[in-house]
């Protein structure tokens, strides 16, 4: 369900883009080949490391070393330190020591190639999804690898003296009292079955953002309900918040958000906006999830 959010101003709950996850550099904040250099570096030098060793002696002490060999009572190894064949008496060596470790130490080695190689693929798969949403603000989905763009709604604000078209540039002046932010029609077109959407949004600027419900009311959606302190003219907002995750793609304010728990059915909306002034930013969209 849907949680009641009150706040005034600047204060509350939802994102503020400048402090939500690691920042990239823009859009192309990754270069492939780079990226693929590093990660087979890496894997290089730790298959380097792991073909040296220690060969441990029972008295504490060790040689590194590339290989050995048991040949009767001597063992032959190349020793690291002097890049020769070298002979050592087996009965002054510690094997099971020197096995154990080593086995042990290759599989560490192999282990954090494996997470370097899949941080690498993690990389290039989230810049392939980066590169697959417009620059363009607004709100996005990707469908089985096709892009779906969320109209943006227009809203009006509901005061005693009428109705007015909500404009970013230009908000509308507002007077002492109360007010509703609205979307037009009862039921919004922009259908979705999955109640736990990832909505792709792209700030125009860098302001608040969230998912928000939509309460139907006659003919029309109630986005916000306002009140307006008088002299002050300050504006409470009282908006019904979903709780989102969400994850910072890039610096230019790209964002991937989803709801924490999946939502009802119902009326919803992605918005931007800046608390305590009347220019929400609105798309719409209907969860018809199949049950």
């Amino acid at each position: 369900m849907a949680s009641r959010f009150y706040f005034i101003s600047y204060s509350g709950a939802f994102a503020a883009s400048r402090a939500s996850g690691p920042a990239f550099n823009g859009r192309h904040y990754y270069n492939k080949d780079m990226g693929r250099f590093l990660s087979l570096f890496l894997i290089l030098v730790a298959v380097v490391f792991a073909q040296s060793f220690k060969l441990y002696l029972k008295d504490g002490t060790f040689h590194v070393v590339r290989e050995y060999q048991v040949k009767g009572d001597r063992v032959r190894f190349y020793s690291v330190e002097r890049s020769e064949w070298e002979e050592i008496p087996v009965a002054l060596l510690d094997l099971k020591r020197t096995e154990s470790e080593n086995s042990a130490r290759k599989a560490k080695m192999e282990q954090e190639a494996k997470i370097i190689s899949e941080e690498d693929k993690a990389r290039r798969e989230l810049q392939n999804e980066i590169m697959k949403i417009p620059q363009d603000p607004g709100a996005y989905m990707l469908e089985n690898n096709q892009l779906r763009i969320f109209r943006a709604a227009e809203s009006k604000v509901h005061t005693n003296k009428g109705r007015s078209v909500l404009k970013v540039l230009s908000p509308v002046p507002l007077i002492a009292g109360k007010a509703t932010v609205e979307v037009d029609n009862p039921h919004s077109l922009n259908i979705i079955k999955d109640p736990r959407p990832e909505i792709y949004l792209q700030l125009s600027a860098d302001e608040r953002y969230g998912i928000i419900k939509l309460k139907p009311k006659g003919e029309v959606r109630i986005a916000d309900r306002l009140s307006i302190v008088p002299v002050t003219k300050e504006v409470i907002d009282e908006i019904d918040e979903v709780p989102i995750f969400r994850k910072q793609l890039t610096e230019n304010w790209l964002y991937k958000i989803w709801p924490e728990e999946p939502m009802e059915n119902g009326e919803y909306a992605v918005v931007q906006f800046t608390p305590g002034k009347v220019d929400m930013q609105i798309w719409d969209f209907a969860i018809k999830a199949e049950k």
